[in-house]
């Protein structure tokens, strides 16, 4: 076993190398805490037999204090002082040096301390749970997200002189049912509104609707789509097919269904679908209480379209589409003599823009028309303008511009149809983060063929409204809305609405 000299017997000078020594490792250790605490074992420690029994002793007398540590340290390797470089003839290897102290100094003072600058890991900002996405409801491998709102409306209808205020509760019904599948997929959506009238005079205007998509994952970049809805509502007062002075106008009942297949065709796309739809229409009612029979506008209708697009980019997929269609009515001729089976053709070129949230949508141009059974009745041509394009210019603002042109057959005797141009705005905007804001409006040009154009009609929408967020549960919303339909050859009719209501989310 090894004895340690008694440093009383060193010369000053050595001594004083010594204590350099010293307090350049003493230094090194205390400036280089990662490095001390990372250094591995040194072999010589492991290989001696004295530092085996000074870290057993150490362990045994449980050393604790740090004033105690750094005393027998710094004896020890005072009692080493005759490596001092004063003394070239008695000094051990650097290596040998190094390792034996180190190594004993950090079987004792080897211990995990915090650094001085240690901080607790930032804490994430709190979610807001109104804008969470509600949990839901599972059914099986479904996921049920029902949506429920209870408002109170005002609303003052003007036509022809004639002005009528009523006050009435509307429920509203929003839900989505998606399946939770890792391959295919099944979503139904559910819409509804059910008003019951509590003061005053006015029609009152029910709807619901009901849709379903079934998305088949099929082999070699086929995906397919098969649809089906069902869609309910009250014809409105002024719509041009509408019946005038009735006291109740018809329920219509609009059946749909649908499929379609899309391929990729490395940087061609690739698709064609069929649709089919059945009107059925109601008795009106007039308000003397005599009942219209509105049968004979009871038609079926079906359509074959389709579309071949090429990638440009990603983010730009230009493309051309063509469709074909035919409309039969359940009477080969009218209540006014004629015959409105026919068919109709159209064509456009457009492109499809993905530039992901801040821009996505598609823009086309091209060509319809019309065609009847009976040569009393106008083809219905019309240049094509159609467009749906999603912008978010700034984060928590997303705007939504819509450009439709679409074809209505008519039952007024004498008349055709005529062409829809209808260009809709929406704004939404995130003024808080419990408040949103809405704005929207829209302007629809009713074009008759020109054998009529005193018929023409432009209708004019705005909208605001206000949601706040109670919790991830709960809203609260306004809104107040304003039409007015402007007529060339009889009065212009207005409307004004307002009301507030709660929403009950799941």
């Amino acid at each position: 076993m090894r004895h340690w000299k008694d440093t009383s017997s060193l010369t000053p000078l050595r001594a004083a190398g010594f204590a350099v020594s010293m307090a350049l490792t003493v230094g090194a250790l205390a400036s280089r805490p990662a490095f001390a605490q990372s250094m591995p074992v040194s072999n010589n420690l492991i290989r001696s037999p004295d530092a085996s029994a000074t870290a057993a002793a150490a362990d045994e007398s449980g050393i604790a204090e740090t004033s105690n540590i750094t005393t027998s340290t710094v004896d020890n390797a005072a009692q080493g002082a005759t490596t001092s470089p004063i003394a070239a003839s008695d000094q051990k290897p650097s290596d040998e040096i190094t390792g034996s102290i180190l190594d004993e100094d950090m079987m004792r003072l080897n211990t995990r301390e915090a650094p001085l600058d240690e901080r607790l890991p930032a804490r994430k900002p709190e979610p807001n749970p109104a804008f969470e996405e509600t949990p839901g409801i599972r059914i099986g491998t479904f996921v049920l997200r029902p949506t429920i709102t209870q408002s109170i409306n005002t609303e003052t209808q003007k036509d022809a002189g004639v002005s009528q205020t009523r006050g009435f509760l509307e429920t509203d019904l929003h839900a989505t049912l998606t399946s939770d599948w890792s391959l295919h997929q099944l979503s139904v959506t559910t819409d509804g509104a059910w008003q019951k009238n509590i003061s005053g005079e006015g029609e009152e205007q029910p709807d619901f609707q009901i849709k379903g998509d079934l998305r088949l994952d099929l082999p070699q970049d086929t995906t397919a789509h098969i649809t089906g809805g069902y869609h309910f509502y009250r014809e409105d007062t002024d719509d041009p097919n509408a019946l005038q002075n009735a006291d109740k106008q018809s329920d219509v009942q609009e059946f749909s269904t649908g499929a379609t297949i899309e391929r990729d065709f490395g940087i061609l796309r690739a698709s064609t679908g069929i649709d089919l739809s059945r009107a059925i229409y109601s008795d009106a009612t007039l308000s003397d209480g005599t009942p219209v029979s509105l049968s004979d506008r009871n038609e079926t209708s079906g359509r074959i379209r389709g579309r071949i697009g090429y990638e440009l980019s990603p983010a730009l997929i230009p493309f051309i589409e063509a469709n074909v269609g035919k409309t039969v009515y359940d009477d080969a001729v009218d209540s006014a003599g004629y015959r409105r089976s026919g068919d109709s053709y159209g064509a456009k070129v457009g492109v499809e823009l993905d530039m992901g949230e801040k821009l996505r949508g598609e823009v086309g141009v091209g060509y319809q028309t019309a065609t009847f059974d009976d040569d009393r009745l106008s083809d219905i041509d019309a240049a094509v303008v159609d467009a749906q394009l999603l912008w978010s210019p700034v984060r928590g603002t997303d705007v939504n511009v819509g450009l439709l042109t679409s074809i209505n057959p008519s039952t007024t005797a004498g008349e055709s149809g005529y062409v829809s141009h209808a260009l809709t705005t929406g704004i939404t905007h995130q003024l808080r983060d419990n408040l949103t804001g809405s704005v929207l409006g829209g302007i629809t040009y009713r074009d008759y063929p020109s054998d009529s154009p005193t018929s023409d009609e432009t209708v004019y929408t705005t909208s605001a409204g206000l949601t706040w967020n109670i919790n991830r549960y709960l809203d609260m919303t306004s809104t107040i809305g304003w039409e007015l339909t402007s007529r060339k050859t009889s009065s212009d009719s207005e409307q004004w609405r307002a009301g507030v209501g709660l929403k009950l989310k799941r």
